[in-house]
């Protein structure tokens, strides 16, 4: 779900951060954003992303922080649809990082680059490594985040270590990254998380005692088909009750076309206008 939705306008060869034979400049929101990506060796953004983005709520204010930002695309869709937003986004790759840099020095992201700051930590880091990085307890009125989708003892990681970093989850799994969301979302603050369908079981477990008024918003690629990617939005410290919303769909029929609802986010920026507690 991650490869139908990029444009690509241009690309430059040579050298490039991380040794990386290509970058590519990618639009995205129907050119509200432009993001810079490798063309091959690292994770490339895509369908996931810009959902993530439109998950928060119309008027959301406040700081926002992207959790495994990668090069940016999630809290630059972010930036875009809420003007009363900052986005801190936070990477453990600096030349991915380095890639976020250039996407704000690029023109066409004017309109937002003096909202976004970057920094470099690691999110699965223990409390006081985290602190030090700045990644600070409370620091965050909402948190969003795309961990990586696999468990490296049940799928076959990909051999190149950047890409394969990207993509798998450690021996602790989802554990760390929801303690670090846990830490740094302010009481009452929002957590958004887009994850594979088959593991919300997961989710769910490391989001108790942390995150209450879960909301669970399936993504299904066809009207007849189970959902391949969930959306997670969660309140920290609430005791409400879970719902599970009404999901959305991607495709028409059996072809490639997308809804007109899917073609609205995407192309032209709007979020999911789904219901909020």
């Amino acid at each position: 779900m991650n490869c139908v939705l990029r444009k690509t306008t241009s690309k430059m060869s040579g050298s490039q951060p991380g040794g990386q034979d290509g970058v590519t400049r990618d639009a995205f929101l129907g050119g509200q954003v432009y993001v810079y990506q490798p063309k091959k060796g690292r994770h490339r953004a895509g369908l996931d992303a810009v959902y993530l983005a439109a998950a928060l709520p119309e008027g959301t204010t406040g700081r926002i922080v992207d959790l495994g930002s990668g090069v940016g695309t999630a809290g630059f869709c972010a930036a875009t649809r809420l003007p009363g937003v900052t986005v801190t986004l936070v990477e453990i790759d600096e030349a991915v990082l380095a890639l976020a840099k250039k996407a704000l020095d690029d023109p066409e992201n004017m309109h937002f680059r003096d909202r976004v700051s970057l920094l470099h930590a690691d999110v699965t880091a223990k409390g006081r490594v985290r602190h030090a990085s700045g990644l600070m307890p409370s620091m965050a009125d909402h948190a969003i985040m795309n961990p990586p989708y696999y468990e490296a003892d049940r799928f076959r990681a990909s051999p190149n270590s950047a890409r394969a970093d990207a993509h798998m989850l450690d021996e602790r799994g989802l554990e760390p990254w929801a303690k670090t969301a846990a830490d740094i979302v302010k009481e009452g603050g929002s957590l958004t998380i887009i994850f594979r369908a088959d593991g919300l079981q997961e989710l769910l477990g490391v989001l108790q005692g942390r995150f209450g008024s879960i909301d669970v918003i399936p993504l299904r690629p066809r009207p007849d088909a189970a959902a391949t990617r969930v959306l997670v939005r969660s309140i920290r410290a609430s005791k409400a009750p879970m719902r599970l919303m009404p999901g959305f769909v991607l495709h028409e029929g059996a072809g490639s076309d997308f809804t007109e609802q899917s073609r609205s986010i995407m192309r032209d920026g709007r979020g999911l206008e789904l219901l909020t507690r």
